[in-house]
């Protein structure tokens, strides 16, 4: 009988995740329910967000329960249906786990997909999926760029941040500043996605990364996309020009931090600068991603976009692969295959 080899979170991650607090099991596969069908999934999605999952803290999203496996965005196919619209063979992608197989069913979280559209699956994981949305919706509806903008972004060399600084460029900005970490990703930053200034945060204070935002933007920046939190977001806010907007996507900074977050200090500059700070989150914007996949792909077809993933190979290297997240040791979008 085929088994399900499972990735399952047993223990909350107090800090940095840590072998023990998974288990690697094989269980039998289920018998379908009617509506039901069985995915091959061949590609996880690994996401920062995915920490705040295994945390029992309320969120847009409930915990993983303990004993279940960590929740995932995948892409596979069908192997086995009793429902209708998913026949055997149709790739799908959703929020499933990490698992080599997944129970879905008709009106859930899977959607059909033509894998034949896209030079590969992992595609709709990395550009076409929620990482290519987030970027999309994420500063053209929650960071309203205007022309002439200066546009600071932080995990620039981040799937998400990548892209964002690109769709910068392409909307006019006048100015796209990348906080990434490390040489090797500061170069990427402008040689590969168009930035015009690169400032490496390793090793600096807040008020060395102040420093270096006013020089790369004398008079204030007007949006800041920000992925990072902590003193990244307060060397940040520090640099605000009058109005500037600030979409706060995530704040991996304080992802793995045991005990109380540290949170941005600088929040009176949004006062004195009369700016915004607004969260966003791409579940909602799911009935537009239509929209955003076609003005995504026009991009890459013109070669105003480009992308890169970093698939790490098999289920055995779930928690390796995942914590390159929070070490910066991965290069693009952070993909597991699963087969």
């Amino acid at each position: 009988m085929t088994e399900n080899r499972r990735f399952l979170l047993v223990r909350r991650p107090n800090g940095a995740p840590v072998a023990e607090d998974f288990s690697l099991v094989s269980e039998p596969l289920p018998e379908l329910a009617e509506g039901q069908f069985l995915i091959r999934n061949r590609y996880a999605s690994l996401d920062p967000a995915m920490r705040g999952w295994m945390d029992d803290a309320p969120s847009y999203m409930p915990p993983i329960p303990l004993g279940t496996p960590v929740r995932a965005s995948t892409v596979g196919e069908v192997v086995a249906s009793k429902a209708d619209g998913f026949p055997v063979g149709q790739w799908v992608s959703g929020l499933n786990a990490i698992e080599e197989y997944s129970v879905s069913q008709a009106g859930g979280f899977s959607a059909p997909i033509d894998p034949t559209i896209v030079p590969s699956p992992t595609n709709f994981l990395s550009v076409l999926g929620a990482v290519g949305m987030t970027a999309y919706f994420g500063y053209l509806e929650v960071c309203r760029p205007q022309p002439g903008d200066v546009v600071l972004v932080t995990g620039a060399a981040g799937a998400v941040g990548s892209l964002v600084g690109q769709i910068a460029k392409i909307k006019g900005a006048s100015k796209v500043i990348g906080i990434a970490g490390g040489p090797e990703k500061c170069k990427r930053l402008v040689e590969r996605y168009g930035f015009d200034v690169a400032i490496d945060y390793r090793g600096k204070s807040v008020d060395q990364l102040s420093a270096e935002i006013a020089e790369a933007a004398p008079q204030g920046v007007n949006v800041i996309f920000e992925n990072v939190g902590g003193d990244i977001l307060d060397a940040g806010l520090n640099n605000l020009a009058m109005y500037a907007r600030i979409g706060v996507c995530g704040l991996i900074s304080e992802y793995n931090n045991a005990g109380e977050k540290t949170g941005a200090r600088n929040i009176w500059q949004l006062i004195v600068k009369r700016a915004s700070m607004t969260g966003l989150l791409v579940a909602d914007y799911v009935p537009r991603f239509g929209e955003g996949i076609a003005a995504m792909a026009g991009w890459i077809t013109q070669g105003k976009l480009v992308f890169d993933e970093h698939v790490d190979d098999g289920i055995d290297n779930a928690l390796p692969a995942f914590l390159r997240l929070f070490s910066g040791s991965n290069d693009g979008k952070m993909i597991l295959k699963l087969s």
